[in-house]
């Protein structure tokens, strides 16, 4: 079995980027999450204690986007990867980072890192 919580689309302010504006102001941020579960550990009962509450998450997103500077992408992405693969019943994770305002004529700049 493979279970999955998968967050899509948060957005959020960030201090990112190398370049004098962008050190200036906190730009607009996505953030998609992919977070594989260990499917031996599937919840018995219908109780937030017996899973991953997604909460957990989404607020440790928030935290770390919000903690620092970040010069890079790079940089937002491997700390998020790290800090997802080491909760509690995490098998692998899928993250990216988009910065959906760095050019006029781009949807968006993303990166991603998975161990899916």
């Amino acid at each position: 079995m493979d279970r999955r919580f998968i967050l899509q689309g948060l957005e959020c302010q960030a201090s990112i980027g190398i370049y004098d504006a962008e050190r200036a102001n906190k730009q607009r941020i996505k953030i998609d999450a992919e977070v594989r579960l260990h499917p031996a550990t599937e919840p018995i009962d219908d109780k937030v204690d017996s899973t991953l509450n997604y909460d957990l998450i989404r607020e440790t997103i928030l935290n770390i986007v919000s903690a620092r500077h970040y010069d890079l992408q790079e940089t937002l992405a491997r700390t998020l990867f790290d800090a997802l693969r080491a909760l509690d019943d995490v098998q692998s994770v899928r993250i990216r980072t988009a910065k959906p305002d760095a050019y006029n004529d781009c949807e968006t700049i993303a990166y991603q890192l998975s161990n899916l």
